[in-house]
């Protein structure tokens, strides 16, 4: 006679939440809008300025370009001014979320535990802060690269300020778009780091994979493992035979799997 084996008794998941990422990226979106407003104005006033005659005239050129570095200067050190706090204040908020909810999940499990500010947790924090200030910071660099080239490639070719203006609206598209990925996928990783950190404190060590089934392009062994609710050590993570290394739900970039944790001592 075969002996029963019980399924492992799970709590509910800590999802990412999506206000957070809401206000990041609104956060994001009004700095991102004030820089393109400003090399827009600028750009297209020294533009108009130095109108290119001829493709091989020097003197717009240099002219475009001294605006366009000090633009550069200017936005970055804006960015960086605030990179520190607005990283902070995500990593915070994250963190906060994520044990509130924990408590919620614990408590309609009939258990309470008390949390606490562990090394752990704290370089979880850390770490999640410094990634997201150098996201942060990067953003106005890649802004500016894309302008100087449209730009440039403007008077090389005797472009008129409209194309330029078309250039440049299609830059800042792209930069929106990206500060919109960072912000998704920030607020992934953070919640499964946090979450991970603080349930590995409270006495969790193995949580069950469960896909999000919302992205466009799912990735297949994340499918079945949320389909064969592959159990895993929560402290090394779950083997992705496609990516051959050990991850996490929520890891890898557009990843929005989560866990259900197990409860210890009841298998």
């Amino acid at each position: 006679m075969k002996r029963r084996v019980d399924k492992p008794r799970t709590l509910a998941v800590v999802r990412p939440n999506a206000g957070i990422a809401a206000d990041y990226k609104r956060r994001l979106d009004r700095m991102i809008q004030r820089m393109a407003k400003s090399y827009k104005h600028w750009v297209s006033a020294a533009y108009r300025s130095n109108e290119p005659v001829l493709a091989e005239d020097e003197l717009p050129a240099a002219a475009l370009r001294r605006v366009v570095r000090k633009l550069g200067v200017r936005w970055r050190a804006d960015f960086d001014r605030m990179a520190r706090e607005l990283a902070e204040h995500f990593a915070e908020e994250v963190a906060l979320r994520s044990d509130r909810d924990l408590r919620r999940i614990l408590k309609k499990g009939g258990m309470s535990v008390q949390f606490r500010m562990n090394r752990a947790m704290r370089d979880v924090l850390e770490a999640t802060v410094q990634a997201n200030v150098a996201l942060i910071k990067s953003i106005p660099r890649q802004y500016h690269d894309r302008v100087e080239g449209a730009v440039m490639r403007s008077v090389q070719e005797g472009r008129d300020l409209e194309t330029l203006q078309r250039e440049l609206s299609k830059g800042y598209g792209i930069t929106k778009r990206r500060a919109a990925l960072i912000t998704l996928d920030q607020n992934n990783k953070a919640s499964s780091a946090l979450s991970r950190a603080r349930q590995l404190d409270i006495g969790v060590k193995s949580g069950i994979w469960v896909h999000s089934g919302g992205g466009k392009e799912p990735r297949p062994s994340h499918v079945k493992a949320g389909r064969e609710r592959t159990e895993f050590d929560l402290e090394r993570g779950w083997y992705d035979p496609h990516e051959k290394k050990y991850i996490l739900p929520g890891q890898l970039i557009k990843c929005r799997c989560v866990w259900r944790p197990v409860i210890p001592g009841f298998h």
